[in-house]
């Protein structure tokens, strides 16, 4: 007989999350839709969670905890769920440098950045993956690209400066409900004092940006790297020489992209056209 397979460890920790949520709601008396409805979110949502087939995210485990009457138990395990097998080994050295960082410059052609990045709209971006990657991985990502989000809430939050092209704006990833979100999150987060937010218009003559996304990043101990993704190609860059290049292209593209206030009013104005 062939050894038994055994399971994934993002896959155990999803059902046991699963289950206490479920063991929880039954203790209380109340149905998956009574708790979906107190908590703001689908029944299915509820149903996937505890079927371990769908993370918990931190935002709906607090919910959980104010309704079921505990003492912060979701949360934790909501903050805590390991991410085995959901970084990628070349981006590992990345986000450890990510979470660290003390400044950070991406530049984005084609999407919404990772760290500015509803949990709909990233949702939407895994689901567009080919091959599919299937409904448990997809929650996986999103709740890891969710968790890296919290360098935005620091104390002392990095300097932080996006510049996204305005082609990434139209797009429709996830259905209008999913853009109009996204945009209104992007309006918000413009106006947080760590971040300079702004986006390279649509039909300039040339710009500095057209061989593709790369983000800058400066370190706790002031090292300056570099990374780039392209398909099932991505790119540590520690070579000063190569970083200084890329310096020169994000400066360039500071300066042809709208300003803070011009994108600010170009987010209110597709706001009001979504």
């Amino acid at each position: 007989m062939p050894p038994r397979k055994r399971p994934r460890p993002n896959q155990t920790a999803l059902k046991m999350v699963g289950a206490q949520v479920a063991a929880a709601r039954t203790a209380t008396g109340m149905t998956q839709r009574t708790l979906a409805e107190a908590v703001h979110v689908d029944v299915e949502t509820v149903a996937s969670i505890e079927q371990g087939r769908r993370a918990l995210m931190p935002d709906v485990a607090e919910r959980m905890d104010r309704v079921l009457d505990l003492p912060g138990l979701l949360t934790v395990a909501a903050n805590e769920m390991p991410m085995v097998d959901v970084i990628p080994p070349w981006a590992e050295e990345y986000f450890a440098n990510e979470a660290e960082a003390i400044a950070l410059s991406w530049y984005d052609a084609l999407l919404v950045p990772g760290l500015l990045q509803t949990e709909q709209y990233a949702r939407a971006v895994f689901s567009c993956r080919v091959p599919y990657m299937g409904e448990e991985k997809i929650e996986l990502q999103t709740a890891r690209r969710i968790k890296r989000q919290d360098i935005l809430y620091r104390t002392v939050p990095p300097t932080l400066g996006f510049i996204i092209a305005e082609a990434a704006l139209c797009d429709r990833l996830g259905g209008d409900d999913v853009r109009r979100g996204q945009l209104r999150h992007l309006r918000e987060c413009a106006d947080r004092p760590a971040i300079s937010l702004q986006v390279l218009p649509l039909g300039l003559t040339a710009h500095a940006g057209l061989t593709g996304s790369f983000i800058l990043l400066e370190t706790s101990d002031h090292q300056r790297l570099a990374y780039s993704e392209n398909q099932r190609v991505s790119i540590a860059v520690h070579d000063a020489n190569e970083v200084s290049i890329l310096g020169q292209k994000y400066a360039m593209l500071r300066s042809q992209a709208l300003n803070v206030a011009d994108t600010k009013n170009l987010l209110e104005r597709l706001l009001g056209e979504s």
